[in-house]
């Protein structure tokens, strides 16, 4: 139980730098605190938490978005 909960699901990266982060759900969810965790060491960085099914589309004080995954694969093309 000691072990620390610091993934998330994609990272992309360009010349070693991050990007973005992703971390998919299911349906709507509380900011996961992995993603928190990445997106405080790389303040720069896009961070998102997109799901299947649910509808919640905000921005958390620290910079992450929060939304329907639709709303974040468009931003991909």
């Amino acid at each position: 139980m000691g072990e620390k909960h610091r993934e998330v699901d994609f990272v992309l990266t360009e010349r070693r730098k991050i990007l973005t982060v992703v971390e998919c759900k299911w349906g709507d969810a509380e900011v996961d605190r992995g993603l928190r965790y990445l997106k405080a060491r790389a303040p720069g960085c896009q961070a998102w938490q997109i799901s299947a099914t649910g509808r919640k589309d905000y921005v958390t004080p620290d910079g992450i978005r929060v939304a329907p995954a639709v709303v974040f694969l468009r931003t991909l093309v």
